[in-house]
């Protein structure tokens, strides 16, 4: 072997041989350790599952038909075949004899409508009121009462239609 794989686990000279016999030469170190942590992981997965099974048939331990379900089940379960070019031919056949709507757009690109959208104003805007003169002369008066400048809001719904 290399140099360095007297340091490396069993595991991982496994992992080294198997990426080899394939023909990748060139990787990361951590290929190695992030191909052990998937075959953990999928080893653990397999033999939790084996061992329920073995304890719903009120097995006293794990059989190799526990395993070879646990390993069935994840296969099925993880992996799917595609449907039968046939099927998609069918398929494909009764989609496509139905015809595409006519455009009813514009030339341009068609936008939702404007109340649909995020460029509509939605702010108030404070406007002073203008007073008369006997209003003044009336405010001067109760000013201790009432304050100086009473704003009138004015708002402008999110879907409001702008005027053109």
């Amino acid at each position: 072997m290399a140099e360095g794989d007297e340091d490396l686990p069993r595991d991982a000279k496994i992992v080294k041989s198997l990426l080899k016999s394939m023909g990748v030469d060139d990787y990361e170190p951590r290929v190695i350790h992030q191909f052990l942590e998937l075959w953990y992981r999928y080893v653990v997965d397999v033999l939790t599952d084996a061992q329920v099974y073995s304890e719903h048939a009120s097995k006293p331990a794990i059989d190799c038909d526990d395993v070879k379900l646990a390993i069935q089940s994840k296969v099925n379960f993880s992996f799917s075949q595609p449907p039968a070019r046939e099927v998609l031919l069918e398929l494909a056949r009764n989609r496509n004899k139905i015809p595409l709507p006519k455009s009813i757009a514009g030339p341009g690109i068609p936008l939702p409508p404007e109340q649909d959208t995020l460029i509509s104003p939605n702010y108030q805007l404070a406007i002073p009121k203008k007073r008369t003169a006997q209003a003044v002369e009336e405010t001067e008066e109760d000013e201790e009462d009432l304050p100086q400048h009473t704003p009138q809001r004015v708002s402008f719904p999110i879907g409001a239609k702008r005027p053109r």
